[in-house]
């Protein structure tokens, strides 16, 4: 089934084995509304670790029962991501999440070289899945929070993880655009040598599983006017599924433009560490963390 929609993430999982979820310090509504309302559509099953009193009195702020979770103590914040992931580690869970811990504490915890969730030679980096009232069809694309000027090797990573999650989504030959500040092929910019040689290996079947193409400027990527005016063809303009971008910030931008000016709904997570890492702001919204969630338990093992 190909997923056109965040909501139809659901529907595919309850049809799936539930997914094991543990919440780092997960004292905030926002964690708790989220990973309550996915164990009661039947999608998983939750840990919450933090402070077993804090968790117990949002509970019944939000008059949620907290006997529906497996609640571990541990209120120190650094502390509570450290358990999070070793409960991950001794297979009490596939998908871990981020609650009221900072970034920089959660990903501290996973990225530990003795206890952490890295595997040898891994390459974290930051997936997110959009919604928008004005595409015909969900955008994933990276990468917005982990990678500030990712490399070619980095961006061949992350490229490679855009398609596994498009695979997830139903998309079986996903168009995967490598973005920058123009479509024309510009040997003084890096953003469009990168990203000639990735659609090369592409095309010589160095990477699989998808059509690529750049590079492409964002409206010649994702519109079919643009696209059609400057001439471009191919298998991506004008209608890609995937987008890669040079530098977080271009990425990060593109992601807060769209959520916050342009009404879109997103899903978004860490990927690279043994099990999916969900990873939203602490100010983002129960729902954002909701599709979160559910994108993370349909990409996991």
């Amino acid at each position: 089934m190909k997923i056109n929609k965040l909501d139809q993430l659901f529907d595919v999982l309850k049809s799936k084995q539930k997914k094991r979820i543990v919440a780092a310090y997960a004292n905030d509504s926002h964690t708790i509304e989220a990973v309550s309302n996915a164990i009661d559509m039947g999608i998983i099953e939750g840990t919450l670790v933090g402070d077993e009193a804090t968790i117990k009195k949002v509970c019944s702020d939000l008059k949620i029962d907290p006997s529906k979770f497996r609640i571990v103590q541990e209120a120190d914040e650094m502390k509570a991501a450290t358990k999070a992931v070793e409960l991950i580690n001794k297979g009490e869970g596939e998908v871990l999440m981020k609650g009221l811990v900072s970034s920089d504490k959660y990903m501290r915890a996973i990225l530990n070289k003795e206890t952490g969730l890295m595997p040898p030679k891994a390459i974290l980096t930051h997936v997110t899945v959009l919604e928008l009232p004005t595409y015909h069809k969900l955008l994933v694309f990276g990468d917005a929070a982990i990678l500030p000027a990712p490399d070619l090797s980095q961006k061949i990573a992350l490229t490679e993880y855009l398609i596994k999650i498009a695979h997830s989504l139903g998309i079986e030959n996903p168009k995967v655009a490598l973005v920058a500040a123009t479509e024309q092929m510009t040997a003084g910019m890096p953003a469009c040598v990168d990203a000639a040689i990735i659609a090369k290996m592409c095309e010589r079947g160095q990477i699989k599983g998808a059509t690529i193409d750049g590079p492409l400027s964002l409206d010649v990527a994702i519109d079919k006017e643009s696209a059609e005016i400057k001439k471009m063809t191919g298998g991506v303009a004008g209608d890609a599924d995937c987008l890669v971008f040079h530098n977080i910030e271009s990425g990060n931008v593109f992601f807060k433009t769209c959520t916050k000016l342009a009404g879109g709904l997103v899903g978004a997570m860490v990927m690279g560490a043994k099990v999916p890492c969900v990873l939203t702001s602490r100010g983002d919204s129960a729902q954002s963390k909701m599709y979160s969630i559910a994108l993370a338990a349909n990409a996991a093992k």
